[in-house]
Parts: structure tokens; sequence; C-alpha cells
């Protein structure tokens, strides 16, 4: 769906992840189901994700954005933000995800920023705003996430 953004990682994170053998934005995406809606994921950091998805394609049948994409993209921001706090032995595990959906955009482009409320050594919470491109917000999130061993 469109170009593919590459994903800003900052130097610590990539210093963090050399050598692992790993595809760093492969692994901090949200697979093949953000690629079908279009989610990419601009900016990645422990303290702050930012991803954006189209609304078009992304519709309920009243032609609003559905409430389950705005869940995705939250699900996403917050799940990479564990895993880079968690580093390469952990592996983050979505235990909770709680959404309140207060508007509906019909075209454009939402944000979602995904800001820590909580980053421990076995689990983490994140807040996370989706808005439109009027900066109104659309959804507040809350995602927590059990970090394992990998």
């Amino acid at each position: 769906m469109g170009e593919q953004t590459t994903t800003e990682f900052p130097q610590e994170i990539l210093d963090q992840w050399k050598g692992s053998g790993v595809d760093l934005p492969a692994l901090f995406s949200a697979g093949k189901l953000g690629e079908r809606m279009g989610l990419q994921i601009l900016h990645a950091a422990p303290e702050r994700v930012v991803g954006t998805l189209p609304v078009e394609g992304n519709t309920q049948p009243y032609g609003l954005l559905h409430g389950g994409a705005s869940a995705v993209l939250a699900e996403t921001l917050g799940s990479v933000g564990a895993m880079l706090h968690g580093g390469p032995g952990k592996a983050a595990v979505g235990v909770d995800l709680n959404c309140t959906h207060h508007r509906g955009p019909r075209s454009g482009l939402v944000t979602g920023v995904a800001t820590p409320a909580h980053r421990g050594r076995t689990m983490t919470s994140y807040e996370i705003v989706v808005t439109d491109e009027q900066d109104r917000r659309v959804c507040s999130a809350r995602l927590t996430c059990l970090l394992r061993d990998a």
C-alpha cells in the first residue's frame, strides 16, 4: 500500500542489536498484518515509537476508521517499544490492550505515538495516543507486555 518508509532507529539501538543477525525493521513491525493495513513505523526507540496508518482500506461499514485498526496500530507501537526496552535477550508478549475510541476519521492518515508508562525488568506498559491529520485525538490506548527470555 504505497511507498515503504524506512524506520528511524537511534544509534544506541543500532549498536545494541549490531551483530545479532536480526533485521530490525522486519522484527520491529506489524508483520504481514501491518503490511496489509499500510502501517508504517517512522521512529523506534524505547522511550518513543511513532507510526502511521491510512484510514483508506481500514474502515468499518459506516466508512469510519475501524476501531480494530487503531488497536493494531497501538499494539504494534507499544510492542516495539517494549521489545526495544527488553533488548536482544528478551521477547515482549502483549498481555493487556485497552483502547478508548474518541472519533472516527473517514480519510487521511492517523499517527500513533507510544510512550512508556512503566518499563520494568519483566513488564512494560506503554500509553499510545492516535491522532488524525488535524492533531485531534482518535484513540487513547494502553498496552502491557510481559518480557520473557528470548
